[in-house]
């Protein structure tokens, strides 16, 4: 099998691009060159794919049994690469996103639900993230009808991550001390490992499979308690966790999703985050590692040379967490410990606070 990554040095390209090596097939990825060295193996064509040019020398390289695009972001730029390959490959595989459904985290969503009103034309001033994906999709469907598989993942974790994540909260683990965990330790999650997903994208193209997966991981894969506590026994034991309820964290205005990453209420906006269905791709074959194993791997990635500058070196999206100051972990810590003590907590109580709030 011929496989054209574009992307394939980051993250989850990475993991598409080396999984493809495992196979044995031949790996070729497109990209700049600018942000990470590509694996020994794979055949390497640099260009910019918003460059008519760069495509065109692209095009020439191939033809390849399939395409796996991991990096569209913006319809129009995505609508040009589909234009410029739609004769170079049998199948197009896309990388989407669960936020391409409007209707999550409010509420569970599956295949079937509504998907956001997008354009194949749109430009990045068109629309928020979610509905740009939409777009994104359309534009492949359009250019390979009826050979588009499109995977739209939740949360996804493991080695080489840069979205300040899971990352996050192992680097904030290493540092020790008490440490704020967010909600309840029971509370339950469901994450999904990139590796899995390019091993479950690439059986699809062997399938010669078409359609879309939503890829969230199988339900209740975890909970807060055991990932932070996994966290804290990979790095050392040091960190104490520290449990602070909801009604704490909103009202400090503690921003959802980017000051304790992965955090969100169970309520509101944010009531069906861990609900996403992966039940297709589950009956389609996925398989997932236990989130403890790819937790292991990562915090052995991340503490290896070179581990923490490749994940919290320059910011690509925009989407990366911020994550919360020292300052605000130690107001929260009073604000639990006064609470346990019986006390009221004033910023609480008057609805003030410094975070930002946002959907995940």
């Amino acid at each position: 099998m011929r496989l054209l990554v574009i992307g394939g040095s980051v993250f989850l390209g990475r993991a598409f691009a080396q999984e493809g090596l495992r196979r044995g097939w031949e790996v070729t990825t497109f990209n700049r060159g600018r942000t990470q060295a590509d694996l020994d193996g794979v055949q390497v064509v640099r260009g910019d794919r918003e460059s008519h040019e760069d495509l065109g020398r692209l095009a020439e390289a191939g033809p390849w049994d399939a395409i796996v695009d991991v990096c569209g972001y913006v319809p129009r730029v995505v609508a040009a690469s589909v234009e410029a390959l739609a004769k170079s490959a049998s199948t197009y595989l896309f990388i989407s996103s669960v936020n391409a459904r409007p209707g999550w985290p409010t509420e569970p969503v599956d295949e079937s639900s509504p998907r956001h009103d997008g354009a194949v034309d749109a430009g990045p001033e068109d629309g928020g993230y979610g509905k740009l994906k939409a777009g994104c999709e359309m534009a492949v469907e359009q250019g390979f009808p009826g050979r588009t598989l499109i995977l739209e993942p939740g949360l996804v974790i493991g080695p080489h991550d840069r979205a300040r994540r899971l990352t996050w909260w192992l680097r904030r683990a290493a540092q020790g001390g008490r440490m704020v965990a967010p909600g309840a330790p029971d509370r339950e999650m469901q994450l999904i490992d990139a590796r899995d997903i390019a091993v479950f994208g690439l059986d699809r193209i062997e399938a010669e499979d078409a359609g879309t997966y939503v890829l969230s991981g199988t339900p209740a894969n975890t909970t807060w308690g055991s990932f932070l506590g996994t966290c804290v026994a990979e790095t050392g034991g040091g960190a104490e966790l520290e449990w602070v309820d909801d009604e704490i964290l909103t009202g400090h205005e503690v921003g959802v999703w980017a000051e304790l990453p992965l955090w969100a209420p169970l309520e509101g906006e944010t009531a069906a985050v861990w609900k996403a269905s992966s039940a297709k791709a589950v009956a389609a074959g996925l398989r997932c590692r236990p989130v403890e194993e790819s937790i292991r791997s990562t915090a052995a990635w991340l503490f290896s040379p070179g581990g923490l500058e490749e994940a919290f070196g320059e910011a690509r999206t925009g989407r990366e967490a911020k994550g919360i100051t020292p300052e605000r972990e130690q107001a929260l810590l009073k604000a639990a410990d006064t609470r346990s003590a019986g006390g009221p907590d004033p910023q609480t109580d008057s609805g003030t606070g410094a975070g930002e709030r946002r959907r995940p």
